[in-house]
């Protein structure tokens, strides 16, 4: 064995024997170990609520008004889809617009409560992803990459920035039905899978398996502290199998959840009040406000990303048929995510916590009945919270709201906007993989500095 590489294992043995028995000390004593700090610069937030509402609403519905489509309606127009241009009729919304906050932010009548913290909000009005398929731009606003798939945005935090909560993961998302893409988009990929998305599914039993069989502790500590050394001294001699490492740390994990999860779900502490706000039913675990009420919840035990996928693949915001199949769609989501702000304003958290609500495109102002197709070189996705400029436009799109006319926003852009706001130079955050230093924004990406506050 040349000297170098004995120096090298025998350093990552010290450590990994170290930690460990750090870690042993600080449980003995109820304590914890916390990640230094790895910012590049002062941040604004330290966690992120990232909630996902799939299947593309329409922003020309929702949160872009525009009165000369409404005007022109029926007016035909070249018109581009996935593989050719067409002549088209043009669809006026069928939705009222109102003016919310001291900003006079416009927003449609599907979120009055949510209009009520316009002057918290910051409106993306420009966004462009580069594909407009459900599966590829669901990829690309969560990893973004729209054609290979790459770590996700909760998984880069979790490498970048380490847990705030040992018996916690750091990446939680909420999902009662598959996304577009699936789990891939809470997938780690080449990182170490410890930094992957642990889901959640609402409903009776949100984590499986949670309750440890009845046994005394004593037998139980002894068992665990067995496990653990046979688990040490076989990775001590496989130094290079990061998935070997990333399973004994989802052990972990795991063991804590058992002790902290089941107070995190249990809802007897939250008031009638905080219960009625959210929209939650007696009983109820599968509502979005359940869902969002949880992202509260996670926040306040320090969770760094947590993730609400409103609906999934097979029952989402594609609306090709009718765009009143919007209403339903809003209700759901509206009044809950107001009672979200709105409790991390009460509780303080908003001072640490970014919120980005986004989905994966939007919808042609144009169509031949009453509904919208797909459509990626403008729409509406929204920040608010921590480090965030409130009462803000970002962009302004044409007559029509077809295409940008003045400051266009990409994915990357709006991803090196959120890493920025969590203290993240978005072009330092890489990986090496395959010989290459990869990251969240690839080669691109500039941080939105009108959407700081």
């Amino acid at each position: 064995m040349q000297r170098r590489e004995f120096l090298t294992r025998a350093a990552g043995l010290s450590s990994s024997v170290l930690y460990s028995q750090l870690a042993i000390a600080v449980r003995a004593h109820g304590a914890e170990l916390r990640p230094a700090a790895r910012t590049h610069h002062l941040p604004k937030a330290k966690q992120l609520i990232f909630v996902f509402l799939t299947g593309g609403f329409s922003h020309v519905d929702t949160f872009d008004p525009k009165p000369r489509l409404k005007a022109d309606h029926g007016k035909t127009i070249s018109a581009e889809s996935l593989r050719e241009v067409t002549q088209e009729p043009l669809l006026g919304s069928p939705f009222r617009f109102d003016r919310y906050g001291d900003c006079g932010m416009e927003i449609s009548e599907l979120f009055p409560h949510l209009g009520r913290h316009a002057d918290s909000l910051c409106l993306f009005r420009t966004m462009q992803t580069d594909i407009l398929e459900h599966f590829q731009a669901a990829l690309a606003m969560h990893t973004g990459s729209a054609t290979v798939p790459m770590p996700s945005i909760g998984s880069w935090l979790s490498h970048g920035l380490g847990t705030l909560n040992p018996n916690l993961p750091p990446y939680v998302v909420l999902c009662e039905h598959l996304p577009y893409a699936g789990a891939q988009v809470w997938d780690s990929s080449f990182l170490p899978p410890d930094h992957q998305g642990t889901r959640l599914i609402p409903g009776d039993s949100p984590i499986p398996n949670l309750k440890p069989p009845v046994e005394t502790a004593t037998l139980a500590d002894l068992e665990q502290m067995l496990l653990t050394d046979f688990n040490e001294m076989h990775a001590s001699t496989r130094m290079a199998d990061p998935q070997l490492r990333g399973r004994m740390s989802s052990f972990h994990t795991a063991r804590g959840m058992m002790q902290v999860a089941p107070e995190v779900l249990d809802l007897a502490s939250e008031t009638a009040g905080t219960l009625a706000d959210y929209g939650i039913p007696t009983g109820d675990r599968r509502s979005f406000g359940w869902q969002c009420l949880m992202a509260r919840r996670l926040i306040e035990r320090g969770v760094r990303t947590v993730e609400l996928i409103d609906t999934g693949a097979s029952d989402n915001w594609d609306a090709h048929g009718d765009m009143q199949a919007h209403r339903p769609k809003a209700a759901r989501v509206d009044k809950a995510l107001a009672a979200l702000l709105s409790d991390l304003n009460r509780t303080g958290l908003i001072d640490d916590t970014l919120v980005a609500i986004c989905t994966e495109f939007g919808r042609t102002p144009w169509d031949k009945g009453l509904g919208r197709s797909h459509w990626h070189r403008s729409f509406s996705c929204l920040l608010t919270g921590a480090g965030v400029k409130g009462g803000t436009i970002i962009g302004e799109t044409d007559e029509y709201g077809i295409l940008p006319v003045r400051d266009p926003v990409h994915v990357h852009d709006y991803h090196a906007t959120i890493l920025h706001l969590l203290g993240i130079d978005h072009t330092r955050l890489t990986y090496r993989y395959a010989g290459r230093d990869f990251r969240l924004t690839d080669v691109h990406g500039n941080v939105v500095r009108q959407a700081l506050g």
